[in-house]
């Protein structure tokens, strides 16, 4: 057997009979967009297999799965068993990522943000960043007397959905006013709205004395500094993949309720506080297409958690992929 032949047939093997014709398309979520991104051009290396992901946000990535505009979708926001069954999808989680407190403030390199300050500028209470619910977790940080400008997402958004559900966590207030959304009309004067988490990173490095929630990848990427946030313990923990882990052992995912599971604020001293895992919806009424996207997916778990890990993320652990396999397997879409 020629070393062509070989290496098409572990291709054929790897793809679940994928030819190199096919087109897997997807689209949603901007959270995980970074890592899907690196996925599929390493998948299409390895295979010969195209994936296409679009970055459209986690509501047009549920309405994208529900009018069955796409082979499969990100959400940021997992769908309940219930309205699963009512519009026929299945959901599997795809990686752990998290969300932090970016911002633009000149000179200042360390900034802690306690849990009620978090709030409090979410909510447009703090006016100036010499605040002392900022001022009083920065002992020795001279912070300016400026305007906060908070940026937030203005699209509908599963990192708004995670963001507003920690803050719902948190605050009493928050929790009977707002909710956990995927937008919202946000409270206060002092805020501007971008579109998907690029528009989020473009506007804080933009604005000079602005503070916006955006996934840590995005910050990375674009060199935002992030704020340690204080955890439920009281610790203030620094944005890094340790951290992230460490949450997100927190996580119950149960495929008995199709992964249904959202982690925010998770126990732990040194767990970091905002942290989210991002999935996959699929048609449960295509199966040999759903074939050929979880294909991908396993592919991604056994070959992708280094990139993962590269760009922040929490690649899933082998006991929860396993999961994912069975639950694929019970569902006849592998």
């Amino acid at each position: 057997m020629t070393k062509v032949i070989k290496l098409a047939l572990v291709a054929s093997v790897l793809t679940g009979g994928l030819s190199a014709n096919d087109v897997l398309k997807g689209s949603g979520a901007s959270f995980p967009y970074s890592v899907y991104q690196k996925w599929t051009k390493a998948y299409y290396k390895a295979t010969g297999i195209k994936v296409d992901y679009i970055s459209k946000g986690s509501s047009k990535g549920i309405k994208d799965a529900k009018a069955r505009q796409v082979d499969f979708a990100g959400t940021d926001k997992p769908l309940s068993p219930k309205t699963l069954k009512k519009n026929n999808l299945y959901q599997f989680p795809g990686v752990v990522g998290a969300i932090t407190m970016g911002y633009n403030l000149p000179g200042v390199s360390e900034l802690k943000l306690s849990r009620s300050a978090v709030v409090a500028i979410s909510e447009g209470k703090i006016k100036y960043w010499d605040n002392k619910l900022i001022t009083a977790a920065n002992a020795g940080l001279k912070l300016p007397h400026e305007k906060v400008t908070f940026v937030h997402r203005a699209d509908g958004s599963g990192t708004t959905f995670n963001y507003t559900y920690f803050l719902s966590k948190v605050s009493k207030e928050w929790r009977h006013t707002y909710g956990a959304k995927k937008s919202l009309n946000w409270p206060g004067n002092q805020h501007i709205g971008g579109n998907k988490n690029t528009g989020v990173a473009s506007l804080i490095k933009q604005t000079p004395y602005s503070v916006g929630y955006i996934d840590y990848a995005d910050a990375q990427k674009n060199g935002i500094v992030m704020a340690s946030v204080e955890n439920r313990e009281g610790h203030y923990i620094k944005p890094e993949l340790k951290a992230f882990q460490t949450a997100a052992a927190k996580a119950n995912l149960d495929p008995k309720k199709d992964f249904y599971s959202i982690i925010a604020d998770p126990k732990g001293a040194d767990s970091y506080p905002i942290v989210a895992a991002t999935f996959i919806l699929v048609p449960a009424e295509k199966p040999e297409m759903d074939k050929k996207v979880t294909a991908f997916f396993d592919w991604s778990y056994k070959n992708g958690q280094e990139i993962a890990k590269s760009l922040g993320f929490v690649p899933l652990p082998d006991a929860l992929t396993d999961k994912i396999r069975k639950y694929w397997e019970e569902k006849g879409i592998r």
